[in-house]
């Protein structure tokens, strides 16, 4: 709108690309266009009480809509507090578009307190970061940061917004940011290629990761997995690109050590990646991830992860949507009868082995159920018998995941999102993020004890802005991962097994995660034994509005004699 100031104009440019919330943190050097917000009802503020938090809830929010989404942090220091969170979402390809204010480029020359370098601080966690610097092309800049953060592969972007250039009259028009369209297809004959290295494999597997399910292609990797009777394996694999269920979906490869996940894809004599990067661990594998003679195809958006670390010998950048359906169709008119009967087989063994590992895990499970201090099993599989089918949740309880996912199934695309970078503390703002962009149904929030007092001012939101996700604390009192990473670090440098470093354990005090949910106004309820499951998670459903169990499980490290 001509002339007005660019503190109005840039509200009304977030408003035309419909943007509806601003995940923020105020400070001084924001004030300007804070206080223009007011006049724009359909922009809400949601305040939070740092700003690991804001980026937290902005990620979530991003991940479950796809869209572009707002986070404002304050200048240098409030910048450098949701750097973290920003990594993560840079890990993640969350489409971020964050601001920070700043003095003004009139004081550049003073280098006055909270003067810093944020274009610099926000670059390595940012697909692009830039700053301002003059009225006339604000919203360009604005629009461009927009723009690039929503196009695949998507990523956070940084703009510094200096206070003298957002007092200056703006005569920019708003208009609407054009998103270009990357739904793009291979021409027949590298359809035809990938297809024929993949039509003979005896041992295919599929390598898939969160790719899928930002191209909407759950149906096209369950048919093509199908297909070929391939194992599918998650890599950077943190929502539902598969059914849990499914009898081809093997589960995530490792985590954190190449040494897991090699024994598993050098098998393989024929592999597809698609929507996902080779390999997302802590302490990959350098070489020998592949047979040498194993056909090895990579399906991405994203050019440069495609035979980034490891040999392909077919690379395409192209939209999983598409291009696996292709490839499908190509396949189905290329495999011989022998072939295909080959792979139903394996579908046959694969259904087999998965419901042998279920039933050996619940048979487990009822021998620890009546145990205190609880199995967390336990309180998992009475959550799943009340839960909704549609329930939406935030899992960063990591260590607690396998009975999550054992009893809760995740199945539904869009209704299950774990962490992804490493960052601790996005269980419970994640959930808060979920529960806007789902205001309609169940949102849980899952975080262990260490994880959850990261961002626990989380919870004072949540009340602040009647947001009713629930929240679980799987109390193990100490950082269980760290437990378990240790031991297989003992394990290669042949260091025999001895107690855990004390920094681990956090039993001294023990927090009251009830009593702190308490004091932020979100009621709360401490659950320790097996007969205080099933009224706990009664309550805290029947409850209209945020509400904690601090579930208190065992600390017992599996498979370790030490405590």
């Amino acid at each position: 709108m001509s002339g007005k100031t660019g503190r109005y104009a840039i509200l009304e440019q977030f408003l035309a690309d419909g943007m509806t919330y601003m995940f923020g943190n105020p400070g001084t050097v924001e004030q300007g266009f804070l206080d223009a917000l007011e006049k724009y009802p359909g922009l809400q503020y949601i305040t939070t009480l740092q700003e690991t938090i804001a980026v937290a809830m902005a990620d979530a929010y991003a991940r479950s809509t796809k869209k572009p989404t707002l986070v404002q942090l304050h200048s240098g220091v409030g910048l450098g507090n949701g750097i973290g969170m920003m990594y993560q979402a840079y890990r993640g390809h969350a489409p971020l578009v964050v601001i920070a204010g700043e003095a003004g480029t009139q004081y550049d020359a003073t280098d006055a307190q909270m003067a810093a370098d944020l274009v610099a601080m926000a670059r390595p966690v940012t697909k692009w970061s830039t700053r301002v610097v003059h009225p006339s092309s604000l919203l360009r800049v604005v629009r461009r940061a927009i723009k690039i953060a929503a196009t695949p592969p998507m990523g956070p972007v940084f703009v510094a917004l200096p206070m003298d250039v957002l007092d200056a009259i703006s005569e920019e028009r708003v208009e609407k940011t054009v998103i270009p369209v990357s739904r793009v297809t291979p021409s027949a004959d590298v359809i035809d290629q990938a297809a024929a290295m993949l039509a003979g494999a005896s041992r295919p597997i599929i390598i898939m990761g969160d790719g899928i399910a930002y191209a909407g292609a759950h149906d096209e990797l369950r048919t093509i997995a199908e297909t070929l009777g391939a194992d599918v394996w998650g890599a950077d694999a943190s929502e539902v690109n598969i059914p849990f269920t499914h009898p081809l979906y093997k589960g995530a490869l490792g985590h954190m050590f190449g040494t897991h996940s090699s024994p598993i894809t050098s098998r393989a004599d024929a592999v597809l990646i698609a929507g996902t990067y080779i390999f997302p661990e802590v302490f990959p594998a350098l070489d020998g991830v592949f047979a040498s003679d194993a056909k090895i195809v990579h399906v991405d958006l994203n050019a440069y992860e495609i035979a980034k670390n490891h040999r392909v010998d077919l690379g395409i950048v192209a939209d999983p949507k598409p291009t696996l359906a292709a490839i499908t169709a190509s396949l189905a008119a290329r495999m011989n009868a022998e072939q295909k009967s080959a792979a139903r087989a394996r579908i046959g063994v694969a259904e087999k082995a998965k419901h042998d590992a279920l039933a050996t895990a619940l048979a487990h499970d009822a021998t620890v159920a009546d145990r205190t201090p609880l199995d967390i099993s336990r309180f998992m599989s009475e959550l799943a018998h009340a839960l909704p089918d549609d329930a939406v949740i935030f899992d960063e309880a990591l260590t607690s995941s396998p009975a999550l996912e054992r009893y809760l199934h995740p199945h539904l695309p869009g209704h299950f999102f774990q962490t992804r970078g490493g960052s601790l503390g996005v269980g419970f703002p994640g959930a808060l993020g979920l529960k806007l962009a789902h205001p309609e149904k169940t949102v849980l929030g899952f975080s262990g004890d260490g994880g959850c007092m990261y961002t626990i001012q989380a919870l004072w939101t949540a009340v602040r802005h009647k947001i009713g996700a629930k929240f679980i604390v799987c109390n193990n009192q100490s950082y269980m991962l760290l437990k378990l990473n240790i031991m297989e670090y003992w394990k290669e440098r042949g260091i025999e097994e001895h107690t855990f470093p004390e920094c681990f354990d956090l039993q001294g005090p023990v927090v009251d995660f009830a009593a702190m949910a308490h004091a932020m106004g979100v009621p709360a309820r401490r659950v320790a034994t097996p007969a205080e499951v099933g009224p706990a998670i009664a309550e805290m459903l029947a409850t209209d509005g945020p509400y904690l169990l601090d579930v208190v499980v065992s600390n017992t490290v599996p498979g370790s004699t030490k405590s």
